[in-house]
């Protein structure tokens, strides 16, 4: 009797061993599907590793809310379960579920280790949970992980997102052994807290480096917008990948540099670096910089030629570049035919309508893009307050102001009152828009003051021009704007004494009309 015990033992562990590894291999090579058939239809060989695995391949398929179910009906979980959950809702960035589960974890007594840290920390550094990191450390601390590298990796980069450079070098210093990785996040800690010469002085003390060091440093001084010493950096690099040339040609392009960017990318090319999305969305949004339909179109017909599967972000980019271009039609044709889309994309479709004042179109588009259930936000507005100041839509502008916070939350920044003072100011209602100056929770700035003496010019208002002219003599007296403009307004009037004397204190103060000017593209072929 027990002999044939301890043989259908065996068998039954030989069959566990069997399943197991079969379902890991699935797992391992994508295929979920036949995992769960292989889990379903061996109940009787399942154990904790099986669920485990399960667990684990939802985990990698994305499916956190099959994880979910599938964790709730384990009949027994241990550390690894909870590890790999935790690791699920990082992924997805959903760091309250990070807590909240790692707290119930640690009340049903379940022990951490090293990993459920790092995955913790990970996780919630970023949203500037300092107390809980902090507490996080203090456990760290009495557990004896400290002097694990990836724990206390994950605590250097940590401390860098919360700006908090002396715990991050206390945590370093304390570490007994130190890789490429840990010097990696010291580096990247101070790049966040905009401390350069200590990254370098980091970077220069490593015993090596690798090249997510050298892309960590040219990264960090494009951060800190020191694109030139980026570029310098980037140069000096004994190797580049993919990442490294996308984080400079992004860095040329975030900096205003969109010719350089431009010109990078074309090197990237004749170097036979394959561009990625990210490295095709930086060149687009460069060529939108730079108003360059030219290369714009050359760049599209290079994202066609590589087969790369066409993402959401890069073709937001994509539209956003044929609206700021002023081929609104193509804009259209590329954001319809999007599978998805999203608020960044509806944005430039609204933002290209305004800016070639099709006004009608940008409220039309607005009103779909709330049915499709997208939310708008400051950007939104921004857009649409400026196709109704260039479609002479008062009163649509002003039910959009007015709906802002009340039906949406956003509480209006000064671009917003910007754009309602230079709707007032082109309607050549004047009294209202200085009335909004005003009563606005802040002080008006150079732009908003600026929107109101052009309207006044265009009306040859005096009575308002001189207010506004004081009101921004007071912030930047020697700005042009104020004595060109006031000359006009007194020109259209026939007081030919007062534009003398403007135009004698321009020309002692220097001060001189801004010039106008084009836009001669660069000719190199990056398709």
């Amino acid at each position: 009797m027990i002999a044939h015990f301890n043989a259908f033992c065996c068998i039954s562990s030989s069959s566990s061993k069997f399943v197991n590894a079969m379902i890991n291999d699935h797992v391992r090579n994508g295929r979920l599907i036949d995992a769960w058939k292989m889990f379903d239809e061996n109940p009787h060989c399942r154990n904790l590793t099986s669920w485990n695995s399960m667990l684990n391949g939802c985990i990698k398929n994305d499916q956190i809310r099959l994880a979910c179910q599938l964790f709730n009906e384990m009949p027994e979980r241990d550390v690894v379960s909870w590890n790999t959950l935790l690791a699920g809702f990082r992924r997805i960035g959903d760091s309250e579920q990070v807590v909240r589960r790692f707290v119930r974890m640690e009340r049903i007594g379940v022990i951490p280790t090293e990993v459920t840290f790092t995955t913790v920390i990970s996780a919630i550094s970023n949203i500037g949970f300092e107390a809980l990191v902090q507490q996080l450390h203090g456990r760290v601390i009495l557990l004896a992980f400290n002097s694990n590298v990836f724990v206390a990796t994950a605590l250097i980069g940590g401390y860098g997102n919360l700006g908090d450079s002396i715990a991050l070098r206390r945590v370093f210093d304390e570490m007994s052994v130190k890789n490429v990785a840990s010097w990696n996040a010291l580096i990247s800690g101070y790049m966040k807290l905009g401390c350069m010469d200590e990254a370098r002085l980091a970077f220069e003390r490593m015993p090596e480096r690798n090249i997510v060091s050298w892309t960590s440093l040219v990264h960090g001084y494009v951060c800190n917008k020191m694109p030139d010493e980026a570029r310098c950096c980037f140069d000096k690099m004994p190797e580049r990948n993919v990442f490294s040339w996308t984080v400079m040609i992004s860095g040329y392009e975030k900096n205003g540099k969109f010719v350089e960017a431009l010109e990078l990318f074309l090197s990237m090319r004749e170097s036979g670096v394959c561009p990625n999305q990210s490295t095709f969305s930086s060149a687009l949004s460069a060529c939108a910089g730079c108003s360059s339909l030219f290369i714009g179109k050359q760049v599209h017909v290079g994202i066609l030629k590589s087969g790369l599967p066409l993402d959401v972000v890069l073709l937001s980019s994509l539209v956003d570049m044929y609206a700021k271009c002023g081929h609104v039609n193509a804009a259209i044709r590329a954001f319809e035919a999007m599978p998805e889309k999203n608020l960044v994309s509806w944005n430039s479709t609204i933002c290209g309508y305004a800016r070639h004042g099709i006004g009608v179109k940008a409220l039309e588009q607005f009103e779909r893009m709330k049915k499709h259930g997208i939310r708008p936000d400051y950007v939104t507005f921004v857009s649409l307050l400026s196709a109704c100041g260039h479609g002479g839509l008062v009163e649509e502008g002003e039910r959009y102001f007015s709906s802002m916070e009340r039906d949406f939350g956003i509480k209006p920044r000064i671009e917003h009152y910007a754009c309602m003072v230079d709707l007032y100011g082109r309607a050549g209602q004047l009294d209202k828009a200085e009335k909004l100056i005003r009563e606005m929770p802040f002080e008006p700035d150079v732009v908003v003051l600026g929107a109101l003496l052009a309207a006044c010019g265009i009306h040859s208002d005096l009575e308002h021009g001189l207010v506004a002219a004081e009101l921004m003599y007071k912030l930047e007296h020697d700005h042009p704007a104020i004595y060109s403009l006031l000359s006009k307004i007194y020109g259209d009037r026939g007081g030919w004494n007062e534009v003398i004397e403007l135009r004698k204190v321009m020309k002692e103060m220097g001060a001189k009309k801004q010039k106008g000017s084009s836009w001669i593209q660069p000719s190199f072929c990056v398709s």
